[in-house]
């Protein structure tokens, strides 16, 4: 156990720069565990580190990989929640794509109940990303619309479900091949992006109350015309582009909320936070099967270049993972 393959960015650029390499097994620190990867989630902000543009945090391990689940194999001075020999999924500030990685001990989460072990992988960036975003310390009001754009990807699937499972009537974005899908996850209406106005269609059932925007360009202003009064609009990614011209009156009138959010450089205290609302109120969830894990496909670990290549291609349907 002296030495783990991983995989590194060579170099930015595409999804070639993704290369195996091998390097020492990192030892777990004050608070912290190391954890034998089972599989690691592939997201969106993996694919801006390999293209140079988001950066790991100072500290952070250079290595592509936000998310893994595993089973805990040593645990550093401090640390008394876990021990060796349990199975946990975990948030990273980055290291997920080799065979072993060290996490912080309070950003660590049981497997739930029910859901096997390489698919839990899956889970904590999206539903740290979603419920701190949406849910956490802030009241939701049953009955509200919930406008999720990019229903059929990872993001997409864990706030369809969240949304539903927390009472919101979830309007989402996809493809109309994903229609079915989207609302077999527990979406109210599932709205073909290519045929169909979103904006006529949440303005005519009463206005989206909250808004997840992964797009940008043009969807920064029609969110603003499909979003009723004290909307709160958050932007988690511009697929579209970040650079728009609109009109902001409509944020005055409205009394809107335009906002976004990053997870990776967040305080570890808040990602702490975070963890334990999960555990105590999302977790449970899973075991009363009003969530589930939805992964795509599971490849191994040395074809990170071609599950990069997936996430670009578009037409996901739930996550990519990784598996040593």
């Amino acid at each position: 156990m002296a030495e783990m393959t991983v995989i590194e960015i060579s170099e930015p650029g595409g999804p070639e720069v993704l290369r195996p390499a091998r390097r020492p097994v990192p030892k777990p620190g004050p608070g912290q565990v190391l954890i034998k990867i089972a599989a690691a989630g592939v997201n969106g902000p993996d694919i801006y580190q390999r293209m140079g543009r988001y950066n790991p945090p100072p500290g952070a391990s250079d290595l592509p990989g936000l998310e893994v689940s595993g089973e805990i194999i040593q645990v550093g001075p401090g640390v008394t929640r876990w021990k060796g020999g349990e199975k946990v999924c975990a948030l990273t500030k980055g290291g997920g794509y080799a065979e072993y990685v060290v996490v912080e001990a309070d950003h660590v989460l049981p497997v739930p109940q029910g859901v096997d072990l390489v698919d839990a992988a899956g889970l904590p960036e999206t539903y740290f990303t979603v419920w701190s975003n949406f849910f956490f310390r802030q009241e939701v009001e049953p009955g509200a619309i919930f406008l999720v754009h990019g229903g059929s990807g990872g993001i997409g699937t864990t706030a369809i479900q969240l949304g539903a499972a927390f009472g919101l009537r979830v309007f989402t974005t996809c493809s109309g091949a994903a229609r079915a899908f989207c609302e077999s996850l527990g979406a109210e209406r599932a709205i073909d992006y290519r045929s169909e106005d979103f904006v006529e269609i949440v303005r005519a059932a009463g206005g989206a109350a909250m808004i997840l925007d992964i797009m940008g360009g043009d969807y920064v202003e029609r969110n603003f015309r499909a979003a009723r009064m004290d909307c709160r609009i958050v932007q988690l990614a511009f697929r579209k582009g970040s650079r728009v011209e609109v009109d902001l009156m409509p944020i005055m009138i409205k009394r809107l909320v335009l906002t976004g959010s990053t997870l990776r450089p967040r305080p570890d205290g808040f990602k702490a936070a975070v963890a334990r609302d999960l555990e105590e109120k999302v977790w449970p969830l899973f075991a009363r099967g009003r969530l589930r894990t939805v992964t795509q496909t599971v490849l191994p670990l040395a074809e990170a270049a071609e599950a990069h290549r997936m996430m670009e291609a578009g037409g996901l349907r739930g996550k990519i993972l990784l598996a040593p």
